[in-house]
């Protein structure tokens, strides 16, 4: 019979619905049985496209004897980490703070009020290398807690301390250009400048590192940081991190190079990827970074939007039971398909008849060369577009294939982040369809995922919207819904966004500094976070940080400028200390100190010589503007209001610090007050 679970939305826990074991969905139904039966919990933390979750599910959740054990000993909760995200960090905390490491699935045993005593990640069925198995972990914390109960209740009690500490405020610093300058060298000097990237393995993209990078470019003219960004964007565009064959990026790489990729596909990689490839293009020129650009958003868009507008979470990295089988060829499979051009797309995606994973090939265009020795080169976009036939037959022929399976509830916050994606590249490439997207997208989102209130809801799927909506809900649909504004200058994007704004200073700002991940009449948890850490993504206070300064700079509002500033002085002792745990943050402070550009637009919008002043502040990069265009009667964008045009043309104010220069309607007067 199924279990409790049966009655969620989230894949992740409909996975285990059909378990032996007696799962409960996190929840006081849960915790009150704990109390009542006078049991420990066993909470176990995944989600859908976790390759070990499905391991341990195989091994030990669909073992009668396991789910004996966890039915007679424990209260058994399943909490599917995208879904719960405080849930997860708070008890990651715990575990990361027991084992010095984390991951999923994570496992952790809790009093029945909720306190962590014991916790690690994946265990076997059998003892090996080192770790017991599963069963031996259940029988001795069943016993520690029935027979040193004491023990187990101050180990719990030390932990929180533990966690709350984690989630304290370091000592403020000030906002300085010094911090900037020496966490770029320190990102730059921790960079792999042989493969791209940072780190050894497993390798993970750092798009907000590179955003920064590139930031730092534009604002300095440092062309070493403009290099190891490159290295990082060419590396990965070559290697079996992005399908070659259908865009998009996976995870990560289990090795330094890039070549062999943890093969599953989440929509947050993808929307922080593209942006930053967007930004490459418009500094470079470069057309390889604009063809993975549109490649993986057309991939985004073939297999992660839902038909009305949301956007799928994740892609499996399974199909078949098998990791990778969707993606990988033998070589035979590739003649067969291209016949007499076979070779010349074998030597160029280093196809071979041993293969490069188990005996086939993960294709990529992996070149032994380093960044310095090329200066950031690639291959061509024509180069590659010789090949788009012979993709496309191989792409016709994977879609044969058992497809992995996709996630598809809908996640606030990593919509935000794909919305912005699809808004900043419709503004760089004119692509009309991919503001249709947009904008669908949208209101999407302000239909289902917002209460009548003007709350946000975290997560949606068949229909039902859960959970409150957090920090990161909130922050990270703001930037989208600002990098929508941006491109049409609809109004009612940029109100839904202040009105975002507002919830966030008045539900999640701490007067301390900083901003809660959980607003101030969330579910009471054990502690109330504040992870200030970025890592997969960015942290709801740095995101939260960056865009309430470009409201800032739209409204004149100083309060949302105060609010990030106190934020950003909270962390600041911390960024060019650890830059490589803090790269939103870093983007965050590169706005603040770079005395950013607030231009107001007057006139319409379709106006051809407004179309010329939009090209002007579009024909390149700007990462410290914002603008705002529309008739200054009746704006909702405060930095609209009042403004006049001259001389009956569309006329241009640009502002500095709330401080705005005389008007102007010609090209070159606003490209010299730009210069400014």
């Amino acid at each position: 019979m199924a279990n409790l679970l049966a009655k969620e939305t989230s894949p992740y826990l409909l996975q285990h619905a059909n378990n032996p074991v007696d799962w409960h969905p996190w929840g006081d139904e849960a915790f009150k049985k704990a109390k009542g039966l006078d049991r420990p919990v066993f909470l176990s933390v995944g989600y859908s496209s976790c390759h070990w979750c499905h391991v341990m599910e195989r091994e030990s959740f669909e073992d009668p004897t396991v789910a004996e054990i966890l039915n007679r000993e424990f209260v058994a909760i399943k909490v599917d980490r995208e879904e719960r995200p405080e849930i997860d960090a708070i008890y990651m905390s715990s575990v990361v703070s027991m084992t010095g490491q984390g991951g999923w699935p994570m496992s952790v045993f809790l009093t029945p009020d909720g306190l962590p005593f014991y916790g690690g990640t994946y265990y076997p069925p059998v003892p090996r290398h080192g770790m017991p198995s599963f069963t031996q972990v259940l029988d001795a914390l069943s016993g520690a807690y029935r027979e040193r109960r004491q023990e187990v209740t101050d180990a719990g009690k030390a932990l929180l301390q533990r966690i709350e500490t984690g989630f304290a405020l370091p000592s403020e610093g000030q906002l300085a250009e010094g911090t900037i300058v020496e966490a770029g060298n320190s990102i730059v000097s921790a960079s792999d400048l042989e493969n791209g990237g940072w780190g050894s393995q497993p390798k993970f993209p750092q798009p907000m590192l590179i955003h920064f990078l590139l930031n730092r470019y534009v604002a300095s003219g440092d062309d070493v940081a403009l290099k190891v960004a490159e290295g990082a964007l060419q590396k990965m565009a070559r290697g079996g991190i992005y399908d070659q064959i259908g865009g998009g990026f996976h995870r990560y790489s289990v090795d330094a190079f890039w070549l062999t990729p943890h093969f599953e596909k989440m929509l947050y990689d993808n929307s922080q990827l593209v942006r930053v490839y967007v930004k490459a293009w418009q500094i470079t020129g470069n057309l390889i970074y604009r063809k993975v650009a549109e490649e993986t958003l057309d991939y985004v868009m073939r297999e992660m939007t839902l038909l009305d507008g949301g956007f799928s979470s994740t892609q499996d990295a399974d199909s078949e039971g098998v990791e990778g089988k969707f993606f990988l060829w033998d070589k035979g499979e590739i003649h067969e398909a291209l016949g007499e051009a076979a070779e010349d797309f074998a030597r160029t995606f280093n196809v071979s008849t041993e293969g490069n994973f188990e005996g086939q090939n993960i294709l990529n265009r992996i070149r032994p060369t380093t960044i310095q020795d090329e200066g950031g080169d690639s291959d061509s976009a024509q180069e590659l577009s010789g090949f788009d036939d012979a993709r496309k037959k191989l792409f016709e022929i994977r879609s044969t294939r058992i497809r992995p399976a996709t996630d598809d509830k809908v996640i606030t916050s990593w919509n935000g982040l794909m919305m912005a994606a699809f808004s900043e590249a419709a503004i760089a490439f004119d692509r009309s369809d991919y503001w249709h997207v947009a904008e669908k997208n949208a209101n999407f989102i302000v239909a289902n995922m917002r209460n009548n209130d003007g709350r946000l809801l975290h997560t949606w799927r068949n229909g039902r919207a859960s959970v409150n909506g957090l920090l990161e809900d909130y922050s990270y649909l703001i930037e989208g819904l600002l990098c929508l504004y941006q491109g049409k200058f609809d109004e009612k994007w940029f109100v839904i966004a202040r009105e975002l704004a507002d919830v966030i200073c008045d539900r999640f700002y701490s007067h301390e500094g900083g901003f809660f991940d959980t607003s101030d009449d969330h579910e009471e948890l054990i502690t109330r976070p504040m992870f200030l850490q970025d890592n997969a993504v960015p942290s709801g206070g740095a995101m939260a940080a960056t865009t309430l300064l470009k409201i800032a700079d739209l409204t004149g509002e100083y309060r949302y400028r105060e609010m990030a500033e106190s934020a950003l002085k909270s962390v600041s002792n911390q960024l060019d200390r650890y830059p490589t745990g803090h790269g939103q943050w870093l983007i965050a402070l590169d706005y603040a100190i770079a005395n950013p550009v607030a231009v107001a637009l007057v006139g319409k919008f379709k106006a051809k010589e407004m179309q010329d002043l939009l090209a002007e502040l579009r024909n390149q990069y700007r990462p410290h503007c914002v603008v705002a265009c529309g008739l200054g009667s009746n704006s909702a964008v405060p930095l609209l209001k009042g403004r006049d045009v001259l001389n009956s043309q569309p006329t241009a104010y640009v502002c500095r610090d709330f401080v705005c220069s005389l008007p102007v309607t010609e090209l070159h007067d606003l490209r010299n007050q730009l210069m400014d």
